[in-house]
C-alpha cells in the first residue's frame, strides 16, 4: 500500500513540516505541494490523490470551499489553526482534525486514521484476504473470524466475553482484558469494567450512557469517563 498525498497549506513553514513528517511514514509519498486551492484544483485534475492534507484558512478559496467544489474527493485530513470549523468538517467524512501547531506524535496518529479507512475501504481479492483487520476467537469447538468493523461492543462477564456484531452475537471463553489488547486503540475505547465500545458503533452520547446498536444504553462508569471523554475528544472533536 502506497499513498500518494497532496499538501495544501499557504504558509511554506507548515508545508515544510508536513513533508518531514511524511518521509517518516513508509506508505506515505508526497506527490505535490501547492499553496492555493485553485493550484490545488488543478494538480487534482492532472493527478489524482490518494489523501489530501488541507488548511481551511486559505486566501481566494478556503479549505472547505474547495471541498464544496471538488467532484471526487480523496481522503482529507485538514489542518488548521482554529478549533471552530471543527464539526463542519464532519460533513465532508474527513478522516482527522489536525490543529497546528502540529505535533510528530498528532500526525501518527492520523495516519493510524488514515489506514483504517483505507483498509476497511479495501475489496477481497482472493483467498485470505479480508476488508478490514480482523481476529478470530473461539465459540465453543470452533473459531470464529471477526473484523473490527463488525463489532459494536464487546461485553464482559467474568471469564467470558459476548461479542456484539451487525448481525451476530458471539461468547468465548476469554477475559475482556485480554480481548482490549487485541483492539484497535484508534477504534475501541474501554467504558466500564463490563462493556468495550466501537466506535463505530456510537450512536449517541448521553450523560453517561453510550446509545449503541439503535436500542442497548450502555454505562459509562466513573472510572473510564476521563478516557472516555479523551477518547471522544480525539476523534470526534479532534481538539487535542
Amino acid at each position: 500500500m502506497k499513498l500518494n498525498c497532496l499538501i495544501l497549506d499557504d504558509e511554506p513553514l507548515a508545508r515544510e513540516l508536513l513533508v518531514e513528517f511524511i518521509k517518516k511514514v513508509p506508505f506515505l509519498h508526497v506527490q505535490a505541494t501547492c499553496s492555493s486551492s485553485l493550484q490545488a484544483m488543478e494538480i487534482l485534475r492532472a493527478e489524482p490523490v490518494d489523501v489530501l492534507f488541507l488548511d481551511v484558512q486559505m486566501p481566494e478559496l478556503t479549505g472547505l470551499e474547495l471541498l464544496k467544489v471538488l467532484p471526487r474527493k480523496p481522503l482529507v485530513v485538514l489542518t488548521t489553526a482554529y478549533s471552530k470549523y471543527a464539526l463542519e468538517s464532519y460533513e465532508f467524512d474527513t478522516v482527522d482534525y489536525l490543529l497546528k501547531p502540529i505535533t510528530l506524535e498528532r500526525f501518527l496518529r492520523a495516519v493510524q486514521k488514515l489506514r483504517a479507512r483505507v483498509q476497511s475501504a479495501e475489496p477481497e481479492a482472493g483467498p485470505g484476504r479480508s476488508s478490514s483487520p480482523f481476529l478470530f476467537v473461539k465459540d465453543g469447538v470452533k473459531l470464529v473470524k471477526v473484523r473490527w468493523t463488525d463489532i459494536l461492543y464487546v461485553e464482559g462477564l467474568r471469564d467470558y466475553v459476548t461479542i456484539h456484531t451487525r448481525d451476530q452475537k458471539i461468547v468465548s471463553l476469554q477475559r475482556l482484558k485480554l480481548l482490549e489488547q487485541q483492539l484497535p486503540a484508534e477504534q475501541f475505547v474501554r467504558i466500564h469494567q463490563s462493556f468495550i465500545v466501537s466506535l463505530e458503533g456510537i450512536q449517541a452520547i448521553h450523560k453517561d450512557k453510550v446509545q449503541v446498536a439503535g436500542e442497548r444504553f450502555l454505562p459509562i462508569s466513573i472510572s473510564y469517563r476521563k478516557s472516555f471523554k479523551e477518547f471522544i475528544d480525539r476523534n470526534f472533536l479532534q481538539a487535542d
